[in-house]
């Protein structure tokens, strides 16, 4: 059944045509991820489908009475609200109930007092009455899981980060049948985005999202819409099935213009010779020319990123951190940091938000200052940090006027070659059109991107990179990927795409608590697998049966011992149970092993840990059989 149906949809700011005639639709229970180049009209067609933009012309169908909830890339708020009224804004008497209960809890645990003690067992009586508690336990876990915890607190005192997990966690209680999203995973942490992974996956709605997270379209969708060159192209798989399919269409397109092009010049040849009398066949041919024509004109190679700049020389000394103390308020985030920096590492830092992550970048830069210890810089290092406060340009200055003024009119490239500032820009995918253009009119991926050549351009040893991947397309990650796997000097990243991270860093810094930083030798899939290990021998242990003394065993439940005995079948299982376990557990150490030792594709580690993960749950379940059964004598 047919959710939503759009017809002939156009779109155009100034002389930017977005996209002409879109016609697709969503089925309802499709999970479908829209995929195009940043400033091509991404955000502009889920405003125009959610209702918060007019289109030109064209027009959206909903089913009648649906519902539909949409997260925007820059959430408004009402900045006097709190961020429980912010998120319970439907006007009810279950969320009326729900937001006076969680206020009265709130001040009650602030005042530690029991001056709300009679206000909060009012509020109790209410949520009994209307039998709020499971919608209640929805908001809890929801506001758990996205940290929100002073849900009292204005909007107007939260971060950007902050105000789109209230967003999120908005939309996603408001259960709607269609559901919106615009880059749902900036600013959550790993955690945060692998909760969200399964929440999606596992509810029955129908899901329209635009994100950069590769291993998040991945698990989530199964139908991929792409936009490219104002047209839609339509791939029923995820990601990975989407990036073939790409290829194949792009090969194959380029193919048929080549055979277009080669027709056209023998037509070509004959239009010219023609004789001026026309009859109905050469009128009928004069007219499939003009069609050839447009087949053999068509522009299938676009004009592809280029990040090719130079690296400074790097000495044999980087950066020695020696017992580096650092507070910051009620947060510790070094205590007593020790670390020697070696040429070419390449480092992923993970770790919750507000542990000191960002705190940790700025101290190494210089930005900040350690409380106590020492940080010695090589003489030759050359920072290059893409932050994220950093991303502040001046919205009233030109593209061009901006590295012009900030860089310089001539650029070296990383081979030695020299560019005037409009043909840098161009390689960077600011044609000269765009060169013109006040930075205040690009979209968000665009301002990054501009953001990124200003940092690069430096030609930087030691580049780190907070959040780099935050609303960049997925072409220029691509780009970025690969500049980055054939950069030289040392790399240091705080990303919560996982994907990027696999591909790029060889160890971790792990923030596992405050002041506590775990040096790990491996990607984020090792240390992942790792955890999901740990978390099995803990389970393990917790399910571990208690022996019972004959002294403390009430005489009913021995004589119903003595009673039951193993049955043929039940004999026969649990002989089998242990064959099985030792099977398994001999295969999931061979996985480790391989893991450990880093032979193997990229692929073949990602495989390797989706059957590690399924070893685990399968381990865990026949060993739950197998002590129920190993209770019952023979």
């Amino acid at each position: 059944m047919n959710l939503l149906s759009v017809e002939n949809l156009s779109k155009s700011y100034g002389e930017k045509e977005l996209f002409s005639n879109l016609t697709f639709g969503l089925l309802q229970g499709e999970k479908v991820a829209l995929i195009a180049r940043n400033g091509t009209g991404k955000s502009t067609l889920l405003k125009i489908l959610s209702g918060t933009d007019t289109a030109d012309s064209g027009t959206v169908v909903y089913r009648k009475d649906i519902k539909i909830s949409f997260l925007d890339q820059n959430p408004v708020f009402i900045e006097e609200l709190s961020i429980i009224e912010s998120v319970l804004q439907a006007d009810n008497e279950i969320t009326r109930a729900i937001k006076q209960y969680e206020n009265c809890l709130q001040k009650l645990a602030e005042a530690q007092a029991d001056d709300f003690a009679q206000d909060l067992e009012s509020a109790t009586a209410q949520m009994d009455k209307l039998d709020a508690w499971a919608y209640e336990v929805r908001v809890k876990q929801v506001f758990d899981k996205l940290g929100l915890v002073k849900i009292n607190q204005p909007i107007k005192n939260l971060s950007g980060g902050q105000k789109k997990r209230v967003a999120l966690a908005k939309v996603l209680l408001e259960e709607p049948d269609l559901l919106i999203l615009d880059e749902p995973t900036n600013h959550l942490d790993v955690d945060m985005i692998e909760w969200l992974e399964e929440y999606l996956e596992n509810r029955d709605l129908t899901l329209l999202l635009v994100t950069h997270d590769r291993y998040f379209l991945d698990r989530v969708c199964h139908k991929i819409i792409e936009l490219d060159n104002q047209k839609l192209f339509h791939y029923q798989g995820n990601y990975s099935y989407f990036l073939e399919k790409k290829s194949e269409r792009e090969f194959n397109a380029a193919r048929e213009t080549d055979k277009a092009q080669n027709l056209m010049r023998k037509e070509l040849d004959w239009i010219r010779r023609m004789p001026k009398a026309r009859g109905t066949k050469s009128k009928s041919r004069i007219d499939a020319f003009y069609d050839l024509k447009e087949k053999a004109t068509v522009k299938h190679q676009e004009n592809k990123l280029e990040l090719n700049v130079k690296m400074s020389r790097i000495g044999g000394k980087v950066i020695e951190m020696k017992k580096v103390y650092k507070s910051y308020h009620d947060l510790i985030v070094l205590k007593g940091f020790d670390y020697t920096f070696k040429t070419g590492e390449r480092i992923g830092i993970i770790g919750k938000n507000g542990i000191g992550k960002s705190t940790f970048l700025n101290i190494i830069t210089g930005k900040e200052q350690a409380d106590s210890g020492k940080i010695n810089v090589g003489e030759t290092i050359v920072f290059g940090y893409y932050s994220q406060d950093g991303l502040q340009l001046k919205e009233d200055k030109r593209v061009i006027e901006l590295i012009k003024e900030n860089i310089a009119e001539v650029i070296t490239l990383g081979d030695g070659s020299k560019l005037g500032a409009s043909q840098f820009l161009t390689l960077f995918q600011f044609p000269p059109e765009m060169q013109y253009t006040y930075i205040s009119k690009l979209s968000g991926g665009e301002k990054r991107r501009l953001f990124l050549l200003t940092v690069l351009v430096k030609n930087p040893n030691f580049l780190i990179l907070d959040e780099p991947t935050n609303d960049l397309d997925l072409l220029t990650l691509q780009t970025l990927e690969e500049f980055l796997l054939h950069f030289k000097g040392c790399l240091l990243i705080v990303s919560h795409d996982r994907y990027f991270m696999d591909k790029l860093v060889d160890h971790l810094f792990v923030f596992e608590a405050p002041g506590v930083i775990k040096d790990f030798p491996g990607n984020y899939h090792d240390w992942r697998v790792q955890q999901e290990i740990k978390e099995h021998e803990q389970r393990k242990k917790q399910k571990e049966p208690k022996i019972i003394f004959k002294a403390d065993t009430p005489d009913k439940d021995l004589e119903r011992g003595k009673n039951k005995k193993k049955s043929f079948k039940e004999k026969f299982e649990f002989e089998q149970l242990q064959k099985e376990i030792a099977s398994l557990e001999a295969e999931k150490t061979d996985l480790n092993k391989k893991m450990a030792e880093g032979v193997g594709q990229h692929q073949d580690f990602k495989d390797w840990s989706k059957r590690i993960s399924a070893l685990i749950q399968l381990i865990d379940e026949k060993e739950m059989r197998w002590l129920e059964l190993s209770e019952i004598p023979d």
